[in-house]
């Protein structure tokens, strides 16, 4: 009996399909610090919520299954707030306590200044017939009142109880539209930050930062130019831009390379994943928009803000019934829990390079990142849109004794929320985890406080610097095995484990 079990073991063994293993090793170099993840506070032809907090309360805060903690919020052209229409500052007001009281960041855009600042004297950008095509620009003997303007929103923010941490000069100064809006060239904004942004009282606004123009694309032609100069280079404190027309890995990336070389944040504060479309995201789409918040990580990106909180294709349903009976007004949809994968884990940690992120051509449909949070655990991220299950081993810079694996496997809510806490025998810093197809994973790793634990963890330059290596009694060894300390030209050490 008992050979008889064994071939029929073995026969099972031999149709089964082994899963290909993937090597995924994490750097102990660090790059950017994640501020978080947040969305704009309105929906529909960006009408602000007003009373219906629903939306913010589901999202924003540690207690929420999501765990965002930045929201975004226009800044009207009224000088006063007070207006009864579709852009006055009350409409986002009660989100926005929500937000701030459960400790996350607001930020104020503007679509366009006052109408009587504008070359078109209207808050429209003038591109309608209406206005004979006269494009609305900030006139240049009106840059002096637009800081002292912005003054006026934040005074009314504090008024009303609610501190703004942030405010933007504006939205897509690059785009000419018929709604709402203000063009301007690179150098005009230029010529406006360094001749006035000195006007925005960050002393009476509790420290308040200054954003750039936030462009379509994140175009380098917007951003460069402020980083280049060094009185704006001192009044910006975050770099921002879109993502439509460009994937992260294009401009963004580009716009991020000077931006974090000044030890700028660097913001993607606007873009909908397959936004309008006549369904509700397909599984496959939410992995997209998955993929979409890794790349934005891999391109420096220390602030992710999409479009709507609320909207059949973003985080809060509806209600539409068109759109199929997963669209209920005021309750998760699939595409907030992808977005909790990062929102909940990945805020306030380091990202630190791997030896694979996005590939192309062979391992296309994967993605990866890591992250490090303290000095108590690694994060590693895992996409996978294949129709293919893989092995993922991990080789860490840290040994490790257990880990928490979050997995999503689709759009039902038994699939989206999946959690397992593994213990490991021993600790080590190879482990061997799975990669369902068609998946996104989250792996959170406790690091072990034991004597081979590494720490600190090198920086970014101090990755090529010479280093030699010391036994416990302080002798130099040629040929380091085994327990060492590992010191750098730079004077940095660490302990160090040998194989």
């Amino acid at each position: 009996m008992k050979r008889i079990v064994t071939s029929l073991i073995a026969l099972a063994a031999a149709t089964t399909i082994q899963a290909a293993t993937i090597t995924l090793i994490v750097n102990n170099v660090r790059k950017q610090t994640i501020t978080g993840f947040g969305a704009a506070s309105c929906d529909g032809a960006m009408k602000p919520y007003g009373g219906d907090t629903r939306p913010a309360s589901l999202l924003y805060g540690d207690e929420s299954d999501i765990g965002l903690n930045i929201m975004r919020m226009e800044i009207s052209p009224s000088f006063t707030g007070d207006n009864a229409g579709d852009y006055d500052w009350n409409g986002s007001l009660p989100s926005a306590k929500i937000v701030k009281k459960r400790g996350g960041i607001v930020f104020g855009t503007p679509w366009s200044p006052p109408g009587e600042y504008k070359t078109n004297g209207t808050a429209q950008g003038g591109n309608s017939d209406d206005q004979g095509n006269q494009r609305g620009k900030l006139r240049e003997d009106c840059y002096d009142k637009f800081f002292p303007w912005l003054n006026t929103f934040l005074k009314w923010m504090k008024d009303h109880g609610c501190e703004v941490d942030a405010v933007s000069i504006q939205n897509e100064p690059d785009w000419w539209v018929s709604y709402s809006g203000c063009l301007y060239d690179p150098q005009d904004l230029v010529k406006l930050v360094k001749n006035h942004a000195h006007q925005l009282d960050r002393v009476k606004y509790n420290g308040v930062k200054l954003i750039s123009g936030e462009s379509l694309g994140f175009t380098q032609n917007y951003t460069d130019p402020l980083m280049n100069d060094t009185t704006c280079r001192k009044q910006i404190d975050i770099v921002a831009g879109h993502l439509y027309g460009h994937a992260p890995l294009e401009y963004m990336k580009k716009s991020a390379v000077l931006a974090t070389k000044y030890g700028k944040e660097v913001w993607m504060t606007e873009h909908s994943c397959t936004d309008n479309i006549d369904h509700l995201p397909t599984w496959h789409e939410n992995l997209i928009f998955a993929e979409e918040l890794n790349e934005c990580m891999l391109a420096g990106c220390t602030g992710y803000i999409y479009w709507y909180m609320r909207a059949h294709w973003a985080f809060v349903g509806t209600g539409e019934s068109k759109y199929g009976t997963g669209n209920k007004k005021n309750y998760l949809l699939p595409r907030a829990y992808v977005l909790s994968h990062f929102a909940k884990n990945v805020t306030g940690s380091t990202r630190l390079t791997t030896n694979r992120d996005k590939a192309t051509g062979e391992g296309a449909g994967l993605e990866y990142s890591a992250y490090i949070k303290g000095d108590s655990s690694l994060i590693v991220m895992a996409i996978d849109t294949t129709k293919n299950a893989h092995d993922l081993e991990l080789r860490l810079p840290a040994k490790v004794n257990s880990y928490i694996y979050l997995k999503s496997i689709g759009n039902e809510k038994e699939n989206l929320c999946q959690r397992d806490t593994i213990y490991l025998d021993e600790p080590t810093d190879v482990i061997n985890v799975p990669l369902p197809a068609h998946s996104l994973n989250t792996y959170i790793l406790n690091i072990d406080k034991g004597t081979t634990a590494i720490e600190p963890l090198k920086l970014e330059d101090d990755a090529l610097t010479p280093k030699t290596y010391y036994d416990l009694q302080g002798r130099r060894l040629e040929s380091p095995s085994g327990l060492c300390i590992e010191r750098s030209a730079n004077g940095r050490s660490r302990k160090i484990y040998f194989k």
